[in-house]
């Protein structure tokens, strides 16, 4: 039985660059922010480790639905089971952090949901480091989990930040949606976490008005 991501030295999970080592570092700053978010009480502090939180699970899901998994199935006999059951678990987290983003803080309602969550995001971890990631490492060379690192952590940075329950879970839809609800969210998030609709609209627009003018502007350059 292959041994788990957790027990393994950075060498053995391919260095640095892997998506190994990366994904583990990612998950070890997902259970810090949980137990940092346990530890503080309600009020401003605790808000903005939750949000922090959510914007690394999110980017990090989405990269692995678009870059990692779609390798673990060409690569890993059971693949497709594998990844169906992540995948299963990434659906019900962000239901329920689209219900948390919907309710005031410090409700019951609403911290009943977060404790689902984390519960959901620490189950989600152990899966992947126990099971799936060490099958995949049994499957490929170490230059291959490197390659895979560099492309799932240029998704990552890219990537949506927020819950989006009707997103599909594997591309080529989620990577044809991942851009403008990635623009979406980046923009929400320098804005604050409760931006105003109508005032995100004007800034998603002036930011596709400043795109057309340096295309129209480009051409016309070429042009001359």
């Amino acid at each position: 039985m292959p041994r788990t991501i957790e027990e393994q030295s950075v060498e053995e999970l391919g260095g640095q660059a892997s998506v190994l080592a990366r994904q583990r570092r990612d998950h070890a700053e997902m259970d810090r922010l949980m137990g940092r978010y346990g530890s503080l009480p309600p009020g401003e502090d605790r808000e903005k480790v939750l949000k922090d939180l959510v914007q690394l699970v999110f980017s990090h899901a989405f990269a692995e639905e678009t870059v990692l998994w779609p390798a673990v199935r060409r690569s890993v006999p059971d693949g497709e089971e594998l990844t169906s059951r992540v995948e299963e678990e990434h659906q019900e987290i962000n239901d329920l952090v689209a219900d948390i983003e919907r309710l005031e803080p410090g409700t019951p309602e609403r911290e009943e949901k977060v404790e689902r969550a984390f519960a959901l995001i620490r189950q989600d971890i152990q899966d992947e480091e126990g099971l799936l990631l060490p099958r995949l490492q049994e499957a490929v060379d170490t230059d291959r989990l490197r390659k895979l690192g560099t492309a799932w952590e240029t998704m990552r940075r890219t990537a949506p930040t927020h819950p989006h329950p009707v997103i599909p879970r594997r591309p080529p839809g989620n990577t044809v949606l991942g851009v403008p609800l990635s623009l979406y969210d980046r923009t929400r998030d320098a804005l604050g976490l409760n931006v105003p609709a109508h005032v995100l609209k004007k800034v998603l627009a002036g930011v596709a008005g400043f795109v057309v003018c340096v295309a129209a502007l480009a051409v016309v350059r070429k042009r001359r």
